[in-house]
């Protein structure tokens, strides 16, 4: 019985293999990116926070769309799921 320890992914590799303009973003920048716009549209609140949250939602949507075929199907609910959660407090934010 062999028991195998499981590799950690470097936080410098690649989140996804290709040659796209952010195949060579680290991880960590792009995870930031996202926490402070995400935290600053529900801070600011009303047209602005809500155009903020716009811009995170165009952007999640895109990487969706580009990584759609490469996901199975439980990854791909997880995914809509979150983009369906960002509208949600995306409209919120608006109606404050």
């Amino acid at each position: 019985m062999s028991t195998r320890r499981p590799t950690r992914r470097s936080y410098r590799a690649p989140l996804v293999a290709g040659r796209g303009p952010l195949a060579k973003l680290p991880p960590l920048a792009a995870f930031v990116a996202v926490i402070v716009l995400f935290g600053l549209g529900v801070w600011l609140r009303g047209a602005v926070g809500a155009t903020l949250l716009a811009v995170l939602d165009i952007g999640v949507l895109v990487l969706l769309a580009g990584t759609w075929q490469a996901l199975n199907s439980s990854a791909r609910v997880m995914r809509v799921l979150i983009v369906v959660i960002l509208f949600a407090v995306e409209a919120s934010v608006l109606l404050r």
